[in-house]
């Protein structure tokens, strides 16, 4: 089945706001979860954050894709990733300790979690996603929205988004950048590991 139908400007703007009201809920939250580290430990477990909204195209072009009637009501019923956040840290400890601080939060909810840095993909891709609900306050009572959370160290993110560049081309050899992405990632991984030994070193001296 076809679909063709399209929000109207003033449906996904309405359908946004409460989705960019939990996005900076949990920005605060978490700078103030960066500056709390900062002050007691000498140091910060993130080194930036980049946030985004779904734009009105995406969601009407996933929609359609899942064979869901557009409209901002599915669109509430069915997404989970109107609003996104990618958290990029120094090391794969730093993650895990932001993940824990996240999730300690009584009044989020975790909806979804899986773990790509225990459990990479073939390719290489490592990451830790998490999906939680975010308390948004109306006049009328409380809501939660769901926020999509990437978290990655600084080479995750390096590998992810040339590996996008590169590999999302139709006349790539899927399979054998599959296979170069991966020994990247390895190379990438080592990297990491050794400049975190340094780091503990350091601690130590």
């Amino acid at each position: 089945m076809e679909m063709t139908d399209n929000m109207t400007e003033e449906e996904y703007s309405s359908l946004i706001i409460p989705y960019q009201d939990a996005m900076a809920n949990l920005m605060t939250r978490l700078e103030a979860l960066n500056n709390d580290y900062r002050l007691k430990y000498k140091n910060y477990p993130i080194h930036y954050i980049h946030k985004r909204i779904k734009k009105k195209k995406s969601i009407e072009d996933k929609l359609r894709k899942r064979q869901i009637k557009i409209s901002a009501e599915e669109a509430r019923e069915s997404l989970t990733d109107i609003a996104g956040v990618r958290i990029i840290c120094y090391f794969v400890d730093d993650i895990y300790g932001v993940l824990s601080l996240i999730k300690r939060q009584s009044d989020i909810l975790v909806l979804k979690e899986k773990d790509y840095i225990k459990n990479s993909k073939k390719n290489g891709y490592r990451s830790y996603h998490l999906v939680i609900g975010v308390p948004v306050y109306h006049t009328d009572g409380m809501e939660y929205y769901p926020v999509e959370i990437q978290l990655r160290t600084l080479q995750m993110e390096l590998w992810a988004s040339m590996e996008h560049r590169i590999c999302y081309k139709s006349d790539r050899n899927v399979e054998r950048d599959a296979e170069i992405f991966l020994g990247f990632a390895h190379q990438l991984e080592e990297m990491e590991n050794t400049l975190h030994r340094m780091e503990k070193n350091l601690e130590v001296e």
